[in-house]
């Protein structure tokens, strides 16, 4: 085995599998631009090569895998850079994203812990995600005032039902059985078989599906398969007032629950989440989905919603943020639009 380490980046060989670990335990290991890069320069350096036949990505210690990406760094290229910096390393990410959908070669997340944000974008575009009894996966960006990016247009969005609409509007959390339920994860391992799983699959990468499921559980039940027919019903309209009418005509403990949730969230992010989903389905395909995320990212990134949203939930942490518009009557169709707008051509988002 041979190991190297690049800045918050564990990149190593081990049998016939190259290995990503995170490895930025104070941060819950949430990525950094440095991590991005080594990422992309590792996959890339793999591709070609006949040794390496799989790619795992999974974390060093601490209780997650990836809490999302530095957004205490991008509110700062807000503030101070109007936004270049925080676009920049939006661009990269995705890059690194659509590169893990498209690679030929099979990839496993291990989803062991707290998987947010860039965390769901490293794992969703992997073929095999491993989900553990640690594992809490959401998307949680209306309530920073950013929006279910990485890809989350596009899984989200695909998910049945209206469960998609739902995670992203509510930034609600699903636990690993959860993720098996909705299709968020391909397997369900104890967390104490994982160190055995990484080992065959270095030892024997083309027999991934068979170690996996060997070494898989069944999970406990989804609690979250329960509200499943009221998100479907509750959530079914693509115009935010409907579903904040649809919740409140219900009077039911959930959407009680639920309207209180959304009261908290910003009104700007809930529309354009609702519309990247819809718009994601008329989408041929994960790049293209890109090209319209980074344009809603290279927009919002400098947006008020943001930067007071980082402010209320990671700076003060006063919890208490200033939405504007306050309201999602305020929100118009306009402003949405221009959101969702073509950037000039050498600004449009590319694949590698």
């Amino acid at each position: 085995m041979t190991a190297e380490t690049t800045s918050d980046l564990l990149v190593k060989r081990e049998g016939a599998a190259g290995v990503l670990s995170l490895n930025r335990p104070k941060a819950i290991h949430a990525l950094n631009l440095d991590m991005v890069h080594a990422m992309v320069a590792a996959m890339q350096g793999w591709q070609g090569d006949d040794a390496v036949q799989a790619v795992l990505i999974d974390h060093s210690e601490g209780r997650g895998f990836c809490a999302g990406g530095d957004i205490a760094f991008l509110r700062n290229s807000a503030l101070n850079d109007g936004g270049v910096s925080g676009r920049k390393f939006f661009h990269d990410e995705y890059q690194l994203n659509h590169l893990i959908m498209t690679y030929p070669k099979p990839v496993v997340a291990f989803m062991d812990g707290i998987t947010m944000g860039g965390g769901v974008g490293l794992a969703g575009p992997a073929q095999y995600r491993v989900a553990t009894e640690a594992t809490r996966l959401a998307m949680p960006e209306t309530g920073i005032g950013l929006f279910p990016d990485v890809g989350g247009g596009w899984y989200l969005s695909r998910l049945k039902g209206r469960l998609g609409q739902y995670l992203a509007l509510t930034g609600a959390r699903l636990d690993g059985a959860e993720c098996v339920w909705a299709g968020l994860a391909t397997h369900y391992l104890p967390a104490e078989n994982l160190a055995a799983a990484k080992a065959r699959i270095a030892a024997e990468p083309g027999a991934i599906a068979t170690i996996l499921r060997e070494l898989s559980a069944v999970p406990p039940e989804a609690k979250i398969a329960a509200h499943a027919e009221e998100i479907e019903r509750l959530f079914a309209s693509d115009t935010y007032e409907d579903i904040l009418a649809a919740l409140e005509a219900e009077g039911s403990d959930f959407a009680t629950a639920t309207l209180a949730s959304l009261a908290s969230k910003s009104p700007q992010t809930c529309k354009v989440a609702l519309r990247q989903l819809a718009d994601s389905l008329t989408l041929p395909d994960f790049a293209a989905n890109m090209v319209m995320e980074y344009r809603i990212a290279a927009r919002v990134l400098t947006r008020p919603d943001f930067a007071e949203g980082v402010r209320a939930v990671i700076v003060d942490k006063d919890n208490a943020p200033k939405w504007d518009p306050a309201t999602p009557e305020g929100v118009s169709d306009a402003l949405i639009d221009s959101i969702f707008a073509p950037l000039g051509a050498t600004e449009e988002w590319k694949p590698l």
